[in-house]
């Protein structure tokens, strides 16, 4: 069963996804995760305290990032996606490379989350196809490195819908199901503070594509414009992020701290969908 299937047939709760960023230079946890026993340590905590998928990137997308090769991006990650499947919780791996792709789906990662939305690599839609894995189309203007060079829209919203018209349109065309995909209007990528926070205001007007929506604003560096704060002392922007976008109908939260935040999600569930215990 695709994870998308499996996200609708539990019903109405935000999914959880943990971070686990084997860089050394991502912005809020690079080098935190040196080698393979803290990648399982950390894996395990996010397990036990409620993490729903495990997405594990071997290069940075922090703004003004410089790509990394195939080949370092795939060292970083093979024996944490290896030791990590075991596990049982699903594995998403956050590459926009398409040999990095199929060799994770090969060990039993189960989505590939892609920054580019199938544009940087043109045989990344075709393996996503053929494992008839879960895929999430991210929005982005540029690449990492010049994403927040001056980012302009005519409407914020309209512009990400129109892309996600036109990628989800492509995938469909490449063979992968339309029910394996999932969105992200990628929050900072791309984006200035007053987009950033347009795309929570309007982030119901994606829900009429009839996709998971996922969201990622742990930790940004919006919040930390808005409240004048260094980047890990973000915790309250980051909750106050994750509640509106679950009230705007969000379904995943690509989170960093992941008890605080299921915590946040599953409160904010219990007010958006009158769940009760």
């Amino acid at each position: 069963m695709l994870l998308a299937e499996r996200l609708h047939a539990e019903g109405p709760r935000t999914w959880v996804m943990g971070i686990m960023n084997i860089t050394p230079d991502s912005f809020f946890d690079g080098g935190r995760i040196a080698d393979l026993d803290m990648a399982k340590t950390v894996a395990g905590g996010m397990i036990a305290n409620g993490a729903d998928i495990l997405d594990v990137g071997g290069e940075s997308s922090r703004p003004g990032a410089e790509p990394v090769p195939v080949e370092v991006e795939w060292a970083r990650i093979m024996p944490v996606v290896e030791s990590v499947v075991p596990l049982g919780v699903p594995i998403s791996v956050d590459t926009y490379h398409a040999e990095t792709a199929r060799r994770a789906l090969r060990l039993g990662a189960r989505m590939i989350n892609d920054i580019s939305a199938l544009r940087h690599d043109p045989e990344m839609a075709d393996i996503v196809a053929e494992a008839g894995c879960d895929c999430v189309l991210m929005h982005m203007l540029g690449t990492p490195r010049t994403m927040q060079i001056s980012p302009r829209y005519n409407n914020v919203i309209d512009d990400i819908c129109a892309f996600f018209d036109e990628r989800i349109s492509f995938a469909v065309r490449a063979g992968i199901r339309e029910e394996a995909l999932w969105l992200d209007p990628g929050f900072g990528f791309g984006k200035s503070v007053g987009h950033n926070l347009a795309i929570l205001r309007g982030f119901r007007a994606f829900t009429r594509f009839g996709r998971p929506l996922v969201i990622g604003t742990s930790n940004k560096s919006t919040i930390g414009t808005v409240l004048d704060l260094p980047v890990h002392d973000r915790m309250e922007g980051t909750a106050a992020t994750v509640a509106i976008a679950i009230a705007n109908g969000a379904s995943c939260i690509r989170v960093h701290d992941v008890r605080a935040m299921t915590r946040v999600a599953r409160m904010s569930d219990a007010i958006v969908y009158g769940l009760s215990t």
